[in-house]
């Protein structure tokens, strides 16, 4: 056995072992039942879904939609980005459907594909995407406001655990309650908050917990009311987008009292730029600075005037997206500027934020599909069927017909199938690539042209054992002259491919990953892993006739 083969079979061993690594993961997760899923710990499924084989809407149900943006007469500034901002509005607009995993992906230069899995109301989502975005800029309560907000509701939320018996136990008679335990049990909301330059913290593992508690809560009765209009509060709760660090090095989320009416909405924002050096306390970060209109900037100038030292937040769909600090009055048009310790990419996102108060150009939905569960369902299992049967029928041909060498042949068709799975399941792109119905045609097509490549390596080795070759000979030969025919085929197949993928949309693109990696899968186990098994056959038991 020389060196060149002895590298051939412990690359195929390497190669068959790692698909059927991967692969596993798709198949435990696929052959779980509902009950076994929700027995199973969510990290634990989460964990074993990312690593297995996505599956696409038409399999799996939900909607696909493909917008058009339209970008004449837009002025170059605005065009030079308009996708960027237009991709941040839809993904704020598609946040609210609470949606597991969707995608959203520009595709060339005016459109972009939105894939929802599992949603099915295709009216509320057509006009929750098309929506405007709404940026506010809304002022900060004081930490005295905020405290009094803080307080109505730890009352609120006490009365609410207790008529529930849901407030720690009282101590046994001579127990006393230690500091914490009394805390939580006066101020149930506020003993879980940490506070950071006057802004409330929680942990963000208490986020969840907070959110719960203040959807029980009638907080319209609960929060101070506006003394100009004592029928409404005259705040408003709200998140950070982000979580932040503090000196625990535990990971926090910012919680806001804000004032119940905007200061000023996104309309005002004529444009936004990145600039370097806005803030002294910050040198080398970028800052962002925006140009306000005339109304916008009297408004600005008088509000940052009188509270210096305060916050603005700016929300986007009630989400805090930033909170800076006013440090000095920014009279009517001169640029206002965001500053504070922000990387490139964080100032480049503020930027697009401030220019995604709303959709920046018009948008036409110029392909829709919507599918089923159920569809998908007897989508998955048809396509299988399909599958199996085809691949049943080319066994049992292989077998009749080629006899021995059949079966190394259908062994490497089940090897094809496994690296089809696990390279689609482990490609190093985000997002992966999904299993769509074109695309187990696409397997199924693979199936067929893997053995295609065996046949024509087969019968040369056939017309050569005819012409008195020995065995090893026949091989030899038979395998080298099939080559620059299999190898002109898949190429050709594959040019065909990468045009689909190029051009292509949807379930067209489905099919071209699945044929472009049954192609070179097939390549693989066709040409190098059966001449392997070939290889040990005649070398390792020099076999005197070969069953083909």
């Amino acid at each position: 056995m020389t060196s060149k083969m002895r590298w051939k079979i412990v690359l195929v061993v390497v190669v068959l072992i790692w698909a059927a690594w991967r692969a596993s993961y798709t198949f435990s997760f696929f052959s779980l039942s509902e009950e076994q899923k929700a027995a199973t710990p969510a990290e634990q499924l989460e964990a074993l879904e990312n690593k297995s084989l996505n599956l696409g809407l038409d399999l799996q149900g939900g909607m696909h939609l493909v917008l058009e943006v339209d970008k004449e007469g837009l002025p170059a500034d605005q065009a030079s980005d308009v996708m960027e901002r237009a991709l941040e509005v839809i993904g704020n607009r598609i946040d609210q459907f609470g949606v597991a995993e969707p995608s959203i992906q520009r595709e060339g230069d005016d459109r972009i594909i939105v894939q929802l899995p599992g949603l099915q109301d295709e009216q509320r989502a057509k006009r929750l995407i098309g929506r405007t975005a709404l940026l506010e800029f809304v002022p900060v309560e004081t930490p005295d406001q905020t405290d009094l907000t803080i307080r109505a509701i730890d009352r609120a939320l006490r009365d609410t655990l207790a008529a529930h018996g849901e407030l720690p136990p009282e101590p046994a008679e001579g127990m006393p309650l230690s500091e914490a335990e009394q805390m939580a049990r006066e101020r149930p909301f506020s003993s879980r908050i940490r506070f950071s330059m006057q802004i409330p913290f929680f942990l963000e593992e208490d986020v969840e917990w907070a959110e719960e508690q203040l959807a029980r809560l009638d907080l319209d009765a609960i929060l101070p009311l506006d003394p100009d209009d004592p029928t409404r509060p005259r705040v408003r709760l709200g998140w950070d987008k982000e979580t932040r660090t503090l000196q625990d090095e535990k990971e926090y989320r910012a919680f806001y009292v804000l004032a119940a009416d905007a200061l000023m909405t996104g309309s005002v924002v004529i444009s936004a730029d990145i600039r370097p050096g806005l803030d002294p306390d910050y040198p080398n970060a970028p800052g962002v600075s925006m140009r306000l209109t005339r109304a916008g900037g009297r408004v600005f100038a008088e509000h940052t005037g009188n509270h210096i030292g305060e916050y603005v937040a700016l929300v986007l769909d009630g989400v805090v997206h930033s909170a800076p600090v006013i440090r000095s009055r920014i009279p009517a048009g001169t640029p206002a500027s965001i500053t504070g310790n922000f990387s490139d990419e964080e100032a480049r996102d503020t930027t697009i934020l401030l220019r995604a108060g709303k959709l920046p150009a018009p948008m036409t939905i110029v392909e829709e599909r919507t599918v089923g569960p159920s569809l998908g369902r007897d989508s998955v299992t048809q396509g299988i069927r399909a599958m199996l049967i085809g691949g049943l029928l080319v066994v049992i041909f292989m077998l009749i017909y080629y006899k021995a060498a059949g079966a190394v042949a259908v062994g490497a068709l089940a090897g094809n199938l496994l690296l089809i799975v696990a390279l689609m399941s482990s490609l190093p792109v985000s997002p992966k690539p999904a299993l769509t119905l074109p695309g187990l045609a696409g397997i199924i097509l693979t199936i067929g042209m893997a053995v295609d490549a065996n046949v024509l390596i087969f019968e040369r080795i056939r017309e050569e054992l005819r012409n008195q070759k020995t065995i090893r000979a026949a091989i030899r030969d038979g395998y080298e002259r099939a080559f620059t025919t299999i190898l002109d085929a898949n190429v050709t197949t594959l040019i065909a491919a990468a045009v689909l993928l190029r051009f292509g949309t949807g379930p067209i693109k489905g099919f071209a990953v699945t044929l472009s990696l049954g192609i070179l899968a097939s390549m693989f186990t066709a040409i190098v892993a059966t001449r392997v098994v070939f290889d040990l056959i005649t070398v390792k038991w020099n076999v005197k006739h070969l069953s083909i």
